[in-house]
């Protein structure tokens, strides 16, 4: 099938999936409202086969050390698949498939899936990650902008993390855990009963991200917009919480965002 948009509707919230723009959710209406940032980098991308920045953009892989395009200079950053173009597998009303085959500059051969789920109140986005050749290290998250302002109000985030990840001057974690600390964030935290965020926009909307996965970045320093981040390691994890992809186990991971209209 080709990789043109795809509209999924149920009740009055409606998506748009962009399989060629990078595999990204365009954008997500509830009730005639947007509230994904609109334009060709926003909305909501996947983040795979890392999340966040990897440390000079190399990471060992086994006896390697694997070098990646510097893309957000001195570091590589988000993954390779949100650059390239992903492919409709299945459509129906409410439901889409699509995939992506990891290539170069990646190392690996394997398959990225994506399934995009809509019912009336959610939104649930599962990833899987696959090979049937070579073992490799991998990470899996979105990456959400949410608009920060609907009908004029400031959205507030509400969560309870049990740690956050120490940010060096170099953005990424140094190791250490600290308690968590007030806005504004660009920081990874710890949520290890899952991941639990509530972002509220007053008199319009209330929508919670959750996810079985125990690491979310928080990111709320521009003014346009506020990026919540479920994934399955911190930033660098390829090199500090390596998650293997092995023919046997693939990498899977899921996120739903479910809205309350106030």
């Amino acid at each position: 099938m080709s990789n043109e948009d795809i509209t999924l509707t149920a009740g009055d919230a409606e998506v748009t999936v962009q399989p060629g723009n990078g595999g990204r959710i365009g954008g997500l209406r509830v009730g005639g409202t947007q509230l994904l940032r609109q334009g060709d980098r926003f909305g909501c991308f996947p983040m795979v086969p890392w999340c966040g920045r990897i440390r000079d953009g190399r990471f060992r892989d086994g006896a390697t050390v694997v070098q990646m395009p510097l893309n957000s200079p001195p570091h590589a950053i988000h993954g390779t698949a949100r650059d390239g173009a992903w492919r409709t597998a299945r459509v129906t009303a409410d439901e889409a498939v699509i995939t992506y085959d990891l290539v170069d500059p990646w190392p690996h051969t394997g398959r990225v899936t994506q399934v995009v789920g809509l019912t009336e109140n959610s939104l649930t986005l599962t990833m899987s990650v696959e090979t049937y050749e070579d073992s490799f290290p991998a990470q899996i998250g979105w990456h959400p902008w949410f608009n920060r302002i609907l009908g004029g109000a400031d959205v507030t985030l509400d969560f309870t993390p049990a740690w956050r990840e120490e940010r060096g001057p170099d953005h990424l974690p140094t190791g250490h855990r600290t308690d968590p600390e007030p806005g504004p964030w660009d920081d990874c935290f710890g949520m290890p009963d899952g991941v639990d965020v509530t972002l509220t926009w007053p008199g319009r909307l209330a929508l919670k991200v959750t996810s079985p996965e125990e690491w979310v970045v928080v990111y709320d320093e521009q003014d346009a917009a506020v990026c919540v981040e479920p994934q399955t390691g911190p930033p660098n994890g390829l090199n500090t919480h390596p998650r293997l992809v092995t023919p046997l186990e693939p990498l899977e991971a899921t996120t739903t965002w479910s809205w309350t209209r106030l």
